[in-house]
């Protein structure tokens, strides 16, 4: 079903029972995640909730920054938190900031902007007299953009992976193997004289097709295997396989954020397109995450990979291709998960006591003794049961 589908589908007014044989690929509040605003809200929420409990997840540097936790560039709501935005803005007036509408995917709509006075002829040019009348204007996230990104072959690229959620409550989730790195066709500058040139700094193949450079035979992107061949030869082994845990580490916390406020319906299961972005410093950041990543193929090996995601995804959703049975809640067995490897469950993992979730953590001594768990990220499985 198509995301607006769902909407009607579970509305209020046209709603619709679904029987137990009838299990859809949305969950009914999906955006609490995959809208831009709603998701960084829900970390914000989520990390403020740690914080009350006093869990050393939510523990902070002496600049008050989360160590853990600080894996989504600091970003407001306009026109609601227009004020704090410009407070931040003006410790740092040489910052670039991105602007992205909340409701938008594949590109639309977003700008960079490196001047206050930007933002007030974007105001203007929305029709509305103030910051005030919010409801004439479509909302907007504006975040800290990533002037450092990890650039190979000078260009800038981001990383799409595919992540199942099969259950909110208890979360279980499971990651593709096989996610690709997209690139931008224009070499990557920090200048400020290219900040309307979204061929430099937007990775979307929507956008990026329509430049003079793009290759229609690999189409701008790599596997994820070749990045992390890549990175194993240019910055070692281990600090690569630091990053891919760091990354698996973002999605569960992400996922953690928002099962509270998922409406878990037992007929639901969803893949998530996760975006994210590497800096230099091989720090990954999670730039958003979509509810309908896309399916269609712009390359030949792309066309392989979206039919055995496909594929993947109902083979877990429906076991052995029977008809599907929203009660059944087994986990499939491993010979079923194709591509997909467990990434998080939470049942194991409650099982398995909860110290085990911060000796995990990549790279810090917190496991017994204060020993670093040298094989953290090898295998997913040693990193998140």
């Amino acid at each position: 079903m198509s995301v607006q589908t769902i909407r009607n589908v579970f509305s209020v007014e046209t709603g619709y029972r679904l029987s137990d044989d009838q299990i859809v690929n949305h969950f009914p509040n999906h955006y609490e995640l995959t809208r831009k605003d709603l998701m960084v809200k829900n970390i914000k929420r989520y990390r403020k909730e740690l914080e009350k409990e006093g869990s050393p997840l939510a523990e902070k540097d002496e600049s008050g920054k989360y160590l853990y936790l600080d894996f989504v560039p600091v970003t407001y709501m306009l026109p609601a938190d227009y004020n704090l935005f410009v407070e931040e803005f003006r410790k740092s007036p040489s910052s670039t900031w991105i602007m992205k509408p909340c409701g938008k995917a594949q590109g639309k709509g977003i700008f960079l902007i490196n001047k206050l006075s930007q933002i007030k002829k974007w105001s203007r040019d929305s029709k509305t007299s103030s910051f005030m009348t919010q409801s004439t204007k479509e909302a907007y996230v504006i975040s800290l953009y990533i002037n450092n990104p990890l650039l190979i072959g000078g260009r800038k690229f981001d990383l799409r992976l595919y992540v199942l959620v099969s259950t909110y409550r208890p979360l279980r989730c499971y990651m593709y193997k096989l996610g690709f790195c997209r690139f931008c066709t224009v070499k990557y500058t920090p200048s400020t004289s290219e900040l309307d040139n979204m061929f430099v700094h937007l990775t979307n193949v929507a956008i990026q097709k329509h430049g003079e450079d793009y290759n229609h035979i690999h189409g701008g992107k790599w596997t994820v295997n070749n990045l992390r061949l890549y990175l194993e030869s240019t910055r070692g082994k281990e600090v690569t396989s630091k990053l891919f845990d760091e990354i698996h580490w973002i999605i569960v916390q992400s996922l953690k954020a928002v099962a509270p406020v998922m409406n878990n319906d037992k007929h639901c299961f969803e893949c998530y397109g996760y975006d994210i972005i590497i800096d230099d410093k091989l720090k990954p950041w999670l730039i958003e995450v979509n509810a309908s990543p896309s399916l269609t193929s712009s390359t030949a090996n792309d066309r392989i990979l979206k039919y055995n995601l496909i594929n993947d995804t109902l083979n877990i959703a429906v076991p052995n291709g029977e008809i599907p049975d929203c009660k059944w809640n087994k986990s499939p067995p491993k010979e079923v998960l194709g591509n997909y490897e467990i990434l998080y469950d939470e049942e194991l993992a409650q099982g398995d006591g909860a110290d085990r979730e911060l000796r995990s953590r990549p790279g810090q001594s917190l496991g017994p003794k204060g020993s670093r768990l040298r094989d953290a990220g090898r295998t997913v499985l040693t990193t998140w049961k």
